[in-house]
């Protein structure tokens, strides 16, 4: 967990909250006692909903699900 005075994160904090990832910690000191936890709050949603993709564009070959030479007998 990384640590910071309170005078670096007051003159730092966009950059901190920026640098953080989920999981991650940074204690916030003053005096060298611990004063306060930043952590990335959880989403509350999601980016985008199940099956809103417009833009499809998909190709797949015509022999896709032919058998392959493989496997053949």
């Amino acid at each position: 967990m990384a640590t910071v005075t309170i005078e670096e994160a007051q003159a730092k904090l966009p950059q901190l909250v920026e640098d953080l990832r989920p999981g991650e910690e940074v204690l916030i000191t003053k005096g060298g006692q611990p004063l306060a936890h930043l952590t990335i709050a959880g989403r509350t949603a999601w980016p985008c909903k199940a099956g809103c993709y417009r833009k499809a564009e998909f190709w797949m070959a015509p022999d896709f699900d032919a058998p392959l030479d493989d496997f053949k007998e």
